[in-house]
C-alpha cells in the first residue's frame, strides 16, 4: 500500500459538511483521504488536492469532480484562483511523510535504510540533506539540530558533524549514523529520529510551510468551513493548536477592555482527537498523530 491514511473516517467525518460544497486535501499521498471525501460529496462537489510528490501523481483519480494539483500546498491560495476558487467549505492536511517515502529507501527518510542524504518531498528542488550536512556553518546546523529535532546536545553534535566531514564528505544516512555510534544502542532510534526529523524539516521547510497553509487556509475558508489537521510531532501540533485558538502563532492577540480576544475557529473538542488502539495496532505510523479541527467564525 502507497500510503494508509490516518484516522481516515474520523477526519472526514470532521471535513465535510455539505455534500455540494467544495473541499481541499493538502496532503493527496496515495489518495485514501481523498477517496473517502469523494465518497461523501454529491454530482455538485468538487475536490482539490495538491502534492508535490511527483510520485503521487500515479496515484491520480479519474472522477469528473477532482482535480490533483502537483504543487506544495504552501501555494494552496494561488493554485485554487488560478481554478476560479475563491472559497471552499473545508481543508484537510495530513502532515509529514508519508508510509511510501519512508519505504522508499533511496528518498533517505527512513533511519532503517542505507540511502544518500536527500531527505527531499520534492525531488526537483536543490536543498537537500547532504547540501545541510555537508555545508551548513556550524551554528546554524546547531540551530536546525535544537530548534527542529529538540536535541539540548545540538551545538556538540554540530561540531562534531562540521570536524568529520573536513576529513571525509558525508554522503549517505549510515555515515551520518556512523559518527555517533557512541550512542547507547538502547537510546540510537530515538536519537536517530530526531537526527533524521531535524533535517527533513529543514530541507523541506515544513514548519515555514505550514505557517503559510493555516494563514491562507482562513483566507479561504468559508464562514462555518472546517479546518481538520493531524499532525505528527509537537512542534507541528503546537503551531495547528495556537493557530485554531487565536489566529497567531507566536504572542498573544489584542484583547478588549474586558479582556477578551476575537476567536478565529471554533475547535470541535477541546483535546487533540488520537487514534483508538486498534487503528495503532494496524497502522504504525498512527501512534503519534494529533487531529485537531476547527470551524471558522
Amino acid at each position: 500500500m502507497y500510503h494508509n491514511p490516518v484516522l481516515l473516517k474520523q477526519s472526514v467525518d470532521g471535513l465535510v459538511t455539505n455534500p455540494d460544497g467544495i473541499y481541499v486535501d493538502c496532503t493527496f499521498g496515495g489518495g485514501g483521504h481523498s477517496k473517502e471525501i469523494l465518497s461523501r460529496l454529491s454530482e455538485k462537489g468538487k475536490l482539490y488536492a495538491f502534492d508535490q510528490d511527483l510520485d503521487a501523481l500515479k496515484n491520480n483519480i479519474d472522477d469528473p469532480r477532482f482535480t490533483l494539483i502537483n504543487q506544495n500546498f504552501r501555494f494552496l491560495e494561488n493554485s485554487l484562483l488560478a481554478y476560479g476558487v475563491t472559497g471552499v467549505d473545508g481543508i484537510l492536511a495530513d502532515l509529514g511523510v508519508s508510509s511510501h517515502q519512508f519505504d522508499e529507501a533511496e528518498r533517505g527518510f527512513s533511519i532503517r535504510s542505507n540511502a544518500p542524504l536527500d531527505m527531499r518531498m520534492n525531488v526537483m528542488q536543490g536543498l537537500d540533506a547532504k547540501k545541510i550536512i555537508n555545508e551548513y556553518e556550524e551554528e546554524d546546523l546547531a540551530n536546525v539540530l535544537y530548534n527542529y529535532g529538540e536535541l539540548r546536545e545540538s551545538r556538540k553534535l554540530a561540531r562534531e558533524i562540521v570536524h568529520h566531514r573536513k576529513i571525509k564528505k558525508i554522503n549517505t544516512t549510515d555515515e551520518l549514523k556512523a559518527l555517533f555510534s557512541y550512542i547507547p544502542a538502547f537510546k540510537q532510534n530515538k536519537f536517530f529520529a530526531q537526527i533524521f526529523q531535524a533535517i527533513r524539516i529543514e530541507v523541506n521547510q515544513e514548519l515555514e510551510v505550514l505557517k503559510e497553509l493555516l494563514v491562507q487556509s482562513y483566507k479561504i475558508l468559508k464562514p462555518e468551513g472546517r479546518l481538520v489537521m493531524i499532525s505528527y510531532h509537537s512542534l507541528e501540533d503546537r503551531l495547528v493548536k495556537r493557530f485554531l485558538k487565536n489566529g497567531m502563532f507566536e504572542g498573544e492577540p489584542p484583547r478588549d477592555i474586558y479582556g477578551n480576544y476575537k476567536k478565529t475557529f471554533e475547535l470541535l473538542k477541546t483535546k487533540a482527537i488520537i487514534p483508538d488502539d486498534a487503528e495503532i495496532e494496524e497502522n504504525s505510523r498512527a501512534r503519534s498523530a494529533k487531529m485537531r479541527i476547527g470551524t471558522k467564525l
